[in-house]
């Protein structure tokens, strides 16, 4: 079944489940066709690199695995809360416009 990405890049979240439950961090990348997101910081690898161009030593890296997004929440005010979103039909100057609003659940305010 498939989830909803409602967070993008640059979204401030919260893990709710799993090893690194109540962890915070800033989203770096989101995979919409796997519904997984790596979080700054959270869900943490080693990983044994042989030497390459980038890195000359090469060695073991610490970097940030992909996490599932149902295991995250936005953050809203440091609180997490559901994203909606909120569509509007805008006319200016005889011209319609479909506008789109991520929308904070909990206080309704628009989130950008």
């Amino acid at each position: 079944m498939a989830v909803k990405v409602r967070l993008k890049r640059g979204d401030n979240v919260r893990v709710i489940a799993g090893k690194d439950k109540g962890q915070n961090g800033k989203i770096l990348f989101v995979d919409r066709e796997k519904n997984r997101a790596i979080v700054e910081g959270v869900n943490m690898i080693t990983k044994h690199q042989k030497p390459n161009r980038a890195n000359q030593r090469g060695g073991i890296v610490h970097k940030e695995a992909p996490i599932h997004v149902s295991n995250l929440m936005y953050l809203h005010h440091s609180k997490p809360t559901r994203i909606a979103y909120k569509v509007e039909m805008i006319e200016h100057d005889g011209v319609k416009k479909v506008s789109k609003q991520r929308i904070a659940v909990s206080t309704g305010e628009v989130i950008d």
